[in-house]
């Protein structure tokens, strides 16, 4: 049985665009002091339209870290260091307001009225990811929140996908790594567990699904899925069926 679900945050329990844009809208502006044509420049450097508040599929805001968004810009900006610059976007970050992709509390509470363990990995800080789900209402409704400086590495990484099942001594196999781009899903694959695709963010069906063992439009009926019958129920006895049978070939 599924014994455990590691999220992806933005673009999986908050609408990315929806999120994000104003955030890359109002930081750009104010790296490049309020000239509009600088921050459009710079909105270049990072997959962001300032002028229809879009994200290119390959921003480094969508899957990347602080650091990557930092090694983007900073060339285009003097009078500060990386280190400076990572702070003031990780402070900024912390404080955009996220929206849901769906009312989150009661599907959690669900969940975990089954039993499962329930975590957060994202590339955003640890700090910030703490931020918006507490904000959101919903920080106590995970065992654990990592981040891409919690010490166990960024995605597509497998580190804090291993470290959350080491931690609550859960089989990989027995848990879900549920995300919206290829970072979540290579993550989660080399760290032994299901791959979970889900279309609410950036990446479409015909990037994700020859990547993932399921995808799914979004993360509102997962009880449903999980119990007999449903689709992530059967993806995870066919996959503990070729584990097992792997395992009997090898011997």
């Amino acid at each position: 049985m599924v014994t455990g679900i590691l999220f992806d945050k933005d673009g999986t329990l908050f609408d990315f665009e929806r999120s994000w844009s104003g955030f890359a809208q109002d930081l750009l502006l104010d790296l490049a002091e309020g000239d509009a044509g600088r921050a459009t420049e710079m909105g270049a450097r990072i997959g962001y339209d300032t002028a229809t508040g879009g994200f290119a599929p390959d921003s480094c805001l969508i899957a990347g870290t602080d650091a990557d968004v930092v090694a983007a810009l900073l060339p285009m900006l003097t009078g500060t260091d990386a280190a400076t610059l990572k702070t003031r976007i990780s402070m900024a970050a912390a404080r955009a307001p996220m929206v849901a992709v769906i009312a989150l509390r009661p599907l959690l509470t669900e969940l975990r009225a089954m039993g499962l363990r329930l975590g957060v990995a994202t590339n955003d800080s640890e700090h910030a990811a703490k931020a918006h789900l507490a904000e959101a209402g919903i920080l106590d409704c995970f065992d654990s929140v990592q981040g891409f400086d919690s010490g166990h590495g960024s995605k597509p990484g497998p580190g804090m996908c291993r470290a959350f099942a080491d931690h609550f001594a859960l089989t990989p196999g027995d848990v879900l790594m549920i995300g919206d781009s290829l970072h979540d899903l290579h993550a989660g694959r080399a760290a032994g567990m299901l791959a979970i695709g889900v279309l609410s963010g950036m990446a479409g069906r015909e990037a994700l699904a020859p990547h993932a063992d399921l995808i799914l439009p979004d993360i509102r009926d997962l009880p449903a899925q999980l119990a007999p019958g449903g689709a992530l129920h059967a993806a995870h006895a066919k996959s503990k069926a070729t584990q097992t049978g792997s395992q009997s070939v090898a011997i």
